[in-house]
């Protein structure tokens, strides 16, 4: 099934070369079946590639998804045109009365700054908080995870010494989760962030379920409510070339930054480096989908 997106997305481009199945509003209205309504509220700088990881996929389950992108109203991107965020993005106010199946908050490049010291902190507490009600399952990444595990559960994140960054290799520790369904004993995913948050804590809070961990990068994923919450620390989301991008930005700006931990091939930072996690990104988007959205969701919202 196809994933239904704006009309003149930037993004359509890339899917549609990568033979991701897409389908425009005008053709989706046609559609005699209940589509799932998915709500992304996309904090990272540079949307347009946060709007291709996601949707590339969002769109290769066997359902059809509506794509809904929210802006925060109480800060302005600076990396994104203001044309294109008026084009395809909304805001808070104007979807809080709707209910959506399910709801994607991304990571943001405010890690170091205490929560309350972001700029639109409030409008996220509001909008995480609406979720209880209004939103079947929400996935959280990166500095998402760790906001949701501060406003829903108290847990707070600590600065590291040095950057967790790189593809770190991670165990899965509940076999009885869905949302680990078809995952290997051992599997690899991104990281890139400043924080982390007490593995010991999240293990011995009563609502939390830690599902997995890396011995490197900590916690992994966690879910909460039977899945009603669920955090991601990491970026399984993220392209081949992402971090590579990232070092290579911070290196010419003369930052102080390591190359990323097991990612270049022989820690060379000229050669390609490869995607060792792409099935298993595409395997928990889609167990997500299907397991803590699909089959949990009302046909019809009261």
């Amino acid at each position: 099934m196809p994933i239904t997106i704006p009309q003149g997305l930037p993004a359509r481009e890339i899917l549609e070369d990568e033979n991701i199945f897409i389908m425009d509003e005008n053709r989706a209205q046609c559609q005699d079946i209940r589509p799932l309504n998915i709500l992304i509220l996309n904090l990272m700088p540079q949307k347009e590639k946060t709007e291709a990881h996601l949707l590339r996929l969002l769109g290769n389950t066997p359902l059809q998804v509506n794509i809904t992108f929210l802006k925060t109203e109480t800060h302005q991107s600076k990396n994104t045109s203001p044309l294109h965020l008026e084009q395809f993005y909304t805001t808070f106010t104007k979807i809080k009365d709707r209910k959506f199946d399910g709801m994607i908050i991304t990571g943001a490049p405010v890690e170091l700054l205490q929560f309350e010291q972001v700029d639109y902190w409030d409008e996220l507490m509001a909008i995480m908080e609406w979720t209880k009600s209004h939103v079947t399952s929400t996935l959280h990444i990166c500095w998402g995870a760790q906001a949701a595990l501060y406003h829903h559960f108290g847990i707070d994140k600590y600065p590291l010494s040095d950057k967790c960054f790189g593809v770190f290799d991670h165990k899965v520790h509940d076999w009885s989760e869905k949302l680990l369904r078809g995952f290997d004993d051992f599997y690899t995913a991104p990281h890139s962030r400043h924080t982390d948050v007490s593995l010991a804590m999240l293990t011995n809070h009563p609502e939390i379920k830690v599902l997995s961990t890396s011995d490197e990068a900590g916690a992994f994923i966690m879910s909460a409510n039977n899945g009603k919450q669920i955090m991601i620390t990491g970026h399984l989301e993220y392209e081949a070339m992402t971090l590579a991008e990232e070092y290579y930005r911070d290196h010419s700006k003369g930052l102080a930054i390591k190359l990323p931990n097991h990612y270049f091939p022989n820690d060379d930072p000229e050669k390609t480096p490869r995607n060792t996690w792409r099935s298993h990104a595409h395997l928990l988007f889609s167990n997500w989908l299907n397991y803590y959205v699909y089959q949990e969701t009302p046909f019809e919202w009261d």
